[in-house]
């Protein structure tokens, strides 16, 4: 059995007695907890404030003597008003936090009969909410008997859907798991948020298989290793977080990198490798482009999801390995099913859970709050805090929530793009220059030649001027510089661009007409030329 510790409240009243002989007498609960001789108890460790000193270290003695093998982890704890739910919660809150727990290695019990009710309430809701990973413990006194009487004891079932008063108090909670979700980034777009409401529920209450879907760059990988940190700091799994992409898994190579191999397995192989899976163990694994699997190691997968086991390479006896599965792909499995790249069966036991994410096209209204996340990154890990003016600013949000904003390679591009402006800001601000120098790359990475187009009429008419007219004016005119920068003269550029309709006409001043239209924008034939 695994060493067994209590968790509780020093009861300034039920535990208190006269300090001698009589205090015997009376029933005192978290005495009482460790004279059950059904019920060895490793480890109490006992909350209490700061004027309670003597009573704590009292009890502590007492414990001791009726159960030698317990020790006894004395906790001070105070609280300004013990009946003020916000700073109780949050004081335990911290408490759960900071405490090493391995429930692997131990069981807790959360003893929830001493302290305020708002002690006992705020315990309740962290130990629903897995930050206190154990089972509530009430005790309550019995008839006296000669000599000892322990009381009796009994577990409380957590189903919060029985206290509704109480479940509304979970909502502050989740919340802020929905934040931590997203990095703490104030998203607006309703759609995402629902999801990482959705996505939220599913990471603290199950351990099936989650699967991930989205064009590439739309974060897959960053909300996984999140969905990992949040379980992490409840205490719902204690290894490690393993990250493969596996279009980079390829051949034999593929088999031993997640499953492991024994020392001569194969030629080179010359010690024992663990795997991928087995690095998970009571952790997460994370594949990445999971379509990219063959199938053999999809068969293998399969079984390592459902029964825990694998067989390494070259091994006659197969290895365990519990792990929670996060997959991601950007492409659509069920067409891969079709066509027979990839297991239905798989296909089936990943989709219990699955969340499509949108690309940054798709959610521009979040483009802003990315914004601001990705400067703050920079800082991080840059050392050196970069903010745009004003200007430059919303000239950069306008240009990237215009319709030739494509974001194909979605929060990639921003991130990339925000690097780009702040490393050429050496002096911390970002200003009109670097944003126009920057959208201009973009455009060039989405659209390729067409920003041919945009370079010339910015040379002719800067960036404010340009945002004045159409784009179906901005394409036309163009092509008609473009045409008349290849021409000796005016008149033959005119043939060129009137070639059909002068057919159809007695005579054509084809000269005259190119001279009218490009008067319509405020150009000449040297102010074309002049800029060449």
């Amino acid at each position: 059995m695994k060493p067994l510790v209590v968790i509780g409240f020093l009861g300034s009243t039920l535990d208190a007695g006269k300090f001698g002989p009589t205090r015997w007498n009376k029933w005192r609960p978290s005495v009482s907890i460790a004279m059950h001789e059904d019920l060895r108890i490793d480890r109490f460790v006992l909350i209490h404030g700061k004027q309670h000193h003597r009573l704590a270290d009292q009890v502590a003695a007492d414990i001791v003597s009726v159960s030698p093998e317990t020790t006894v982890d004395q906790r001070l704890l105070g609280f300004d008003d013990p009946w003020e739910f916000e700073e109780v919660y949050g004081k335990l809150l911290d408490f759960a936090r900071e405490y090493p727990f391995d429930p692997d290695k131990e069981d807790y019990l959360i003893h929830i009969t001493t302290g305020t009710h708002v002690v006992q309430i705020c315990l309740f809701l962290l130990t629903e909410a897995r930050f206190l990973p154990g089972r509530l413990l009430q005790t309550q006194p019995a008839k006296m008997s000669a000599g000892n009487f322990p009381g009796r004891l009994s577990m409380i079932d957590l189903d919060l859907s029985r206290y509704d008063s109480l479940a509304s108090r979970f909502a502050v909670q989740m919340a802020e798991g929905s934040s931590f979700l997203k990095s703490g980034i104030e998203t607006k777009n309703q759609a995402f948020n629902a999801l990482i409401d959705e996505i939220e529920q599913v990471a603290g209450r199950s351990k099936a298989p989650i699967l991930l879907t989205g064009p590439t760059g739309a974060g897959k990988s960053q909300l996984a290793r999140r969905i990992f940190e949040l379980k992490k700091l409840k205490h719902q799994v204690s290894g490690s977080f393993v990250e493969v992409n596996c279009a980079t898994l390829r051949g034999d190579s593929a088999m031993s990198a997640l499953f492991g191999h024994t020392k001569g397995a194969f030629t080179g192989a010359a010690t024992e490798r663990a795997g991928l899976l087995r690095t998970a163990d009571k952790g997460m694994l994370f594949l990445d482009e999971i379509g990219e699997l063959g199938a053999d190691e999809q068969a293998m997968i399969l079984r390592a999801i459902e029964e825990k086991r694998f067989l390494p390479v070259g091994a006659d006896r197969e290895a365990n390995s519990d792990f929670q599965l996060i997959a991601g792909t950007n492409k659509d499995l069920s067409l891969a099913v079709t066509k027979g790249t990839f297991r239905d069966d798989l296909l089936a036991r990943l989709n219990l859970w699955t969340f499509a994410l949108p690309g940054l096209a798709d959610r521009k209204e979040d483009i802003e709050p990315n914004l601001d996340y990705e400067l703050d990154r920079f800082a991080e890990r840059e050392g050196n805090r970069v903010t745009f003016n004003k200007e430059a600013r919303d000239r950069y949000l306008k240009f990237a929530n215009s319709p030739s904003a494509l974001w194909s390679g979605n929060f990639r591009d921003l991130a990339a793009s925000v690097t780009r402006m702040a490393t050429l800001s050496p002096e911390g601000r970002i200003g009109r220059e670097t944003v126009d120098l920057e959208t201009m790359k973009l455009d060039r990475l989405w659209h390729g030649n067409t920003v041919e187009t945009d370079n010339i009429l910015q040379n002719l008419f800067g960036a404010e001027q340009l945002d004045e007219l159409d784009p179906f004016d901005q394409v036309q005119l163009a092509e008609v510089i473009k045409v008349s920068r290849n021409s000796k003269s005016m008149s033959e550029a005119g043939r060129t661009l009137f070639a059909s309709s002068r057919q159809r006409r007695k005579s054509a001043n084809d000269a005259d007409r190119l001279k009218k239209y490009l008067a319509r924008f405020g150009l000449s034939w040297a102010d074309i030329h002049a800029e060449a």
